[in-house]
């Protein structure tokens, strides 16, 4: 028997770690990714400042897995149903079992010019870019433009911003973050929202709400109230799915399947919890579904070993989304809410240093883990 797991974010790494503890030797599991290594991506912004943060953040696959087999290569294409995975080297892995944890890309919704324009900010390479062509603005001067205030959108313009203030630029190059909604952090709490808000102008940040991009071009983008010109363009304006799921992010069942031997885990889905809420697409919704998805896989496999036949089914438990709470880094501050109580300063940043190294930890990397804690402590 195979079970199959497509992509090796967060989703995909703690579902495979699951699987090797929980299911028997006898059963395959094959993770496929088209990377050799696990990106910690909720952190990969700080590269924009610190490019020695990239080694913490990278995790090789595999350090992270014991026994399933690694193929580093590309999904092209999923079928759900027949579970069967395309690759991009021409191979059609079948599986009896799989999980769909491809993430999400970002999206630029057809808005003429932004993609070719906009930088995106989802590896370490997207970093480096941008880091690279910010510097060149520090040196000239100029204006950067960050399109899109969800908490990537945010965490890229505090980086920003600290970098322009650690090359004596912050007085001649300007920080620009745009949002189509009316406040940063659209669908977060209020007071969660204005914390983000007062965070990012006391670092600099111009914050212009009710504001949606119409187009780009080489140097200038389009605004209903005008031309706004920019130097460096980076845009983190929203998330689609990959292309293997033809740029769709499938609505799931709570108990996180798609069809019956297929689950789709993560960003890659939206997924409708037991209690019909919709789960935010995020790193922690992400980890705690691998976890769920690992219990029913594991459940269904069990069955399936032992021979039960298809008088019945077994009974998949339903998962559950449960707010843990949110924190967002914003240059060398941070905010964070615990249930209603929002906490900005020096216990915001130790809480966001915590649960990244935290993540860390959990998925066997512990020096890594040190890494980015000695990382974040000379920041």
């Amino acid at each position: 028997m195979r079970v199959a797991v497509l992509g090796a974010g967060y989703a995909g790494l703690v579902l495979a770690q699951r699987l090797e503890r929980r299911l028997p030797a006898a059963v395959d599991i094959v993770v496929v990714d088209e990377s050799p290594t696990h990106l910690v991506q909720h952190e990969v912004h700080r590269v924009i400042r610190r490019p020695s943060v990239a080694d913490a953040i990278t995790l090789p696959l595999d350090d992270a897995l014991d026994r399933a087999e690694i193929v580093t290569e590309r999904v092209e294409h999923v079928d759900a149903e027949a579970g069967l995975a395309e690759l991009a080297d021409g191979t059609e892995l079948d599986y009896d079992f799989g999980a769909v944890c491809l993430g999400s890309e970002t999206n630029f919704y057809d808005l003429p010019g932004v993609e070719e324009h906009g930088l995106p900010l989802k590896r370490v390479r997207h970093a480096e870019a941008i880091r690279t062509r910010f510097l060149d603005v520090c040196e000239a001067g100029g204006t950067v433009v960050v399109g899109g205030a969800g908490l990537s959108g945010v965490q890229t313009a505090g980086e920003l911003a600290a970098l322009a203030g650690e090359r004596d630029a912050t007085d001649r190059v300007d920080v620009v973050l745009l949002e189509q909604f009316d406040s940063v952090a659209p669908n977060f709490p209020e007071n969660f929202q204005q914390a983000v808000h007062d965070e990012l102008e006391a670092r600099g940040v111009e914050i212009r709400t009710d504001t949606p991009v119409q187009r780009a071009d080489a140097d200038s983008i389009e605004l209903a109230a005008g031309a706004q010109p920019y130097d460096l363009f980076v845009w983190t304006g929203g998330i689609r799915g990959a292309d293997a799921m033809g740029g769709e992010r499938p609505v799931v069942r709570n108990d996180l399947r798609l069809t019956e031997s297929t689950f789709v885990v993560g960003d890659a889905a939206r997924a409708v919890d037991a209690d019909g809420e919709a789960v935010p697409a995020s790193a922690s919704a992400a980890i705690r579904e691998a976890g769920a998805a690992a219990r029913n896989m594991a459940e269904l496999v069990t069955h399936e070993l032992d021979g039960d036949g298809a008088d019945f089914a077994p009974r998949l438990k339903p998962y559950r989304f449960e707010v843990p709470g949110w924190i967002v880094s914003v240059g060398d501050g941070a905010v964070a809410q615990v249930g209603p109580t929002v906490v900005t300063g020096a216990a915001a940043k130790a809480m966001k240093t915590t649960v990244g190294a935290g993540y860390l930890s959990s998925v066997k990397a512990v020096e890594k883990a040190a890494e980015l804690v000695e990382e974040e402590l000379d920041a």
